[in-house]
């Protein structure tokens, strides 16, 4: 049995996310929070928050021991990207791409054995 939650249309970049989420994968809940709790990057908060929607999925819905709990899939995917321009010299514009990212979160329990 696996529980799961979703964040999508995040404000930032897949490639920022997912220095974080790979910090997090196959660890305990417990353990996973407080990796997130004291890491300074800007996603962290965000994956910390879907994280604790997905305990909570597994918790009410399930009926699963949140002691037992534990990380089987994570990943960010590519969301929308916000497309921007900004001036440039001589006239001419470039465009700035703002990057959206889709932040999922599985967490399954520890088989006893």
């Amino acid at each position: 049995m696996e529980a799961k939650a979703v964040a999508r249309t995040v404000r930032i970049a897949p490639r920022k996310a997912r220095l974080v989420v790979d910090l997090i994968r196959g660890k305990q809940v417990g353990e996973a929070i407080a990796i997130l709790k004291f890491t300074p990057k800007a996603a962290s908060p965000i994956v910390e928050k879907v994280l604790k929607s997905a305990i909570a999925n597994a918790e009410h819905n399930y009926e699963m021991d949140v002691n037992k709990l534990f990380i089987s899939k994570a990943f960010v995917d590519e969301g929308p990207t916000l497309k921007r321009f900004r001036p440039r010299a001589q006239g001419r514009a470039s465009q700035i791409n703002k990057r959206t990212s889709h932040i999922t979160i599985v967490v399954s329990e520890k088989k006893e054995g």
